[in-house]
């Protein structure tokens, strides 16, 4: 073919060091992202912390995004045209939950403050349940979730998933390599991956097509990649037959992957406690929302930033980068609020009453439905709700809490796994204790009420609630 230049006009996206941070800052939880901001403070002499007090008057919340957000409730719409705003701090509205800004119009007594985290099966198992998946690869991807290590690797073979469901199904290699492929891309990305090398293929197959360095990268990764260090750059340029400069922006993009996708789920201590990322209550009848914690916030530093047009040579390169990075830093923490605020306004409209009645009112709910409703990629949904909580009259509850998968009713609707959760619990409460009723029982007092659920969905959502069998709940006294 005979060589020639060719120009075309196209929109791209490319995974730039601004966007790989952002995507990091939304995944990571409040108290990672308060070290990550203290960590960018002390490198960085062009970020300084922002009191945001004044002098004594009302808090100031986020001066770009909107920190503060009225939803409506469904039942109770009023035309207020008065003035609304927030009347208290943050700081003031955490120590109670009653009074100030806080209606609990809900009733019912605050859930106990939640201190555990996140573990990387809880999540995956999450996304399962939340995924259209059919009960057989539900049963499939259960055992393979199993089997994935606390890095994020599934260390089992095939054979020996399909050996570890034989009890309940006759499965096939094939059945479970579909469903492997299914979890592999859930949150995080690569994870399930047999090794280091499809994990790394899995992130890469993610990206734009236009993405710099991908062709690169992807014969990195298939090839030489255990030999990298003895190669070095010219001799993997010679050995790919590739220019030496695609070959560095190739390694670039293979530095930025993440080898470990599962490593950064679970990594606080089991005594951490919680700090919300936003704050819900309710007044005159309508839902607000604000995000937490926005009274001490980074900014740039304009003594330093001013330094800038008097020094010269590498000084001067060197306060420009770091007011680069100050800015990227603060606008995409601008773009985690306001992602947030966006979720969040979005599950308070889908879930009033939950937060109003309790959770049997929390209705099936599914990343899928707030992505669309918010204009947003489901990872992207995943990655925000992970590990963030909201601090509600209800207690201080994950956002997870707000999902649920559904089970179809008598009646034509649905009805939510952690509603049935709910109704079990209500029915074992108020049962003799000396006849407990049985799992069969249980399946039968829901099918009367219109939620026909199998005796096994309900042996199951029992052990979830850690609720012993019948026979051990017997008590004679």
């Amino acid at each position: 073919m005979k060589a020639r230049l060719q120009t075309s006009l196209g929109q791209q996206l490319v995974l730039t060091p601004q966007l790989r941070q952002a995507l990091h800052m939304l995944q990571l939880s409040s108290m990672e992202l308060e070290a990550e901001i203290t960590q960018a403070l002390e490198s960085n002499p062009l970020l300084d912390w922002d009191e945001g007090q004044g002098d004594g008057g009302e808090p100031e919340v986020a001066a770009e995004a909107p920190a503060e957000s009225v939803v409506e409730s469904e039942d109770a719409r009023s035309d207020n045209d008065g003035d609304d705003r927030w009347e208290h701090g943050l700081d003031e509205t955490w120590g109670s939950g009653s009074g100030g800004s806080f209606d609990d119009d809900g009733g019912g007594d605050p859930l106990d403050r939640y201190s555990s985290t996140e573990s990387l099966r809880d999540h995956l198992n999450w996304q399962l349940q939340l995924s259209r998946f059919s009960p057989r690869d539900l049963r499939i991807g259960e055992a393979l979730i199993d089997a994935i290590d606390d890095d994020g690797y599934l260390r089992e073979s095939l054979a020996a998933i399909v050996e570890a469901v034989a009890p309940d199904m006759d499965a096939t290699v094939p059945e479970v390599a579909n469903v492997l492929y299914r979890i592999q891309r859930f949150d995080p990305l690569g994870v399930g991956a047999r090794d280091l090398r499809e994990c790394l293929g899995i992130q890469l197959g993610a990206l734009d097509e236009d993405t710099p360095g991908l062709d690169a990268a992807v014969e990195i990764v298939a090839g030489p990649l255990e030999r990298l260090p003895k190669l070095g750059v010219d001799g993997l340029a010679a050995e790919l037959k590739l220019p030496v400069d695609e070959v560095e922006t190739g390694l670039a993009l293979v530095r930025s992957l993440d080898p470990k996708p599962g490593a950064r789920l679970g990594s606080l201590g089991a005594d951490t406690y919680v700090n919300p990322d936003c704050v819900v209550w309710r007044q005159n009848g309508m839902w607000r929302v604000a995000l937490a914690g926005q009274h001490q916030r980074p900014t740039i530093h304009r003594g330093y930033q001013a330094m800038i047009q008097h020094a010269s040579g590498s000084d001067a390169s060197y306060l420009r980068g770091c007011l680069q990075e100050a800015r990227w830093l603060l606008k995409n923490l601008e773009a985690r609020g306001d992602t947030l605020l966006k979720v969040m306004r979005c599950l308070i409209r889908q879930q009033a009453g939950f937060l109003e009645f309790g959770e049997q009112a929390l209705r099936p709910l599914t990343l899928r439905e707030v992505a669309n409703e918010v204009g947003l990629a489901e990872s992207t949904i995943s990655r925000a709700v992970s590990r963030k909580y909201v601090l509600t009259p209800r207690g201080t509850l994950p956002l997870r809490s707000f999902f649920a998968s559904g089970i179809n009713t008598e009646g034509g609707g649905e009805a939510s796994s952690t509603a049935i959760q709910s109704m079990i619990k209500r029915l074992i409460d108020a049962e003799n204790p000396r006849k407990p009723l049985s799992d069969a029982r249980l399946a039968d007092s829901l099918k009367a009420a219109g939620v026909p659920v199998a005796r096994r969905t309900v042996a199951k959502y029992r052990e979830a609630m850690n609720i012993p069998s019948s026979h051990e709940r017997v008590r004679m006294g």
